[in-house]
């Protein structure tokens, strides 16, 4: 087995300390060192706006540098400077590729990126209380909308996981400041 190769960096330069994961290089892509790309990004092709990319691999972070990429009918595939062949290739897949979160433009109002959000209080205003419904632990989407993955411990209501759709119908307000969501969410809703 040929360990992953990467870049070499010039002196001095260190990966940004905001990184926050776009996209999954998946698997491979022919014979030539090409990958396929799953995105994590609105428009999905906005991921190849966002370089250069970072990656944990075998020997640290590194970063890596994409000098080509098209899209398919089944996503997107690029091929990464130095991979040259399917073997070499395998080693970069099932990885999350990471960027500097200083690349993203700045966020219209009310609308927030996920990394902004996750590590964040949610708490639920349902039926005029306030319950602490536990901490942003990531998103998803369905397609239909995001959905916000919310963690229990024990300063919590309850130590339940939820799964609220990230709509109007559901998030009141999001308060930056203070560090919270607040959300219109019955808390036993999930225990049915």
């Amino acid at each position: 087995m040929v360990a992953p190769q990467s870049p070499r960096e010039p002196r001095g330069l260190a990966a940004p300390d905001d990184l926050v994961v776009v996209g999954r290089i998946t698997t491979v892509h022919g014979v030539q060192g090409w990958v396929k790309i799953h995105s994590f990004t609105e428009p999905e092709s906005n991921i190849f706006d966002y370089l250069p990319w970072w990656m944990t691999l075998p020997g640290g972070l590194a970063r890596v540098e994409v000098d080509q990429f098209r899209a398919t009918a089944k996503g997107f595939i690029a091929h990464i400077v130095g991979l040259d062949d399917r073997d070499q290739a395998r080693l970069y897949c099932q990885r999350d590729i990471q960027v500097s979160a200083a690349a993203f433009p700045e966020a219209a109002p009310g609308e927030y990126y996920w990394h902004q959000l996750e590590g964040m209080k949610v708490v639920s205003t349902h039926g005029g209380r306030a319950l602490l419904l536990g901490t942003v632990d990531g998103f998803f989407d369905t397609g239909a909308s995001d959905v916000m993955v919310v963690k229990g411990d024990a300063a919590s209501h309850d130590r339940l996981e939820r799964l609220i759709p990230f709509v109007d119908d559901y998030i009141v307000e999001v308060d930056m400041a203070a560090g919270t969501v607040l959300v219109d969410w019955d808390p036993d809703f999930d225990k049915e």
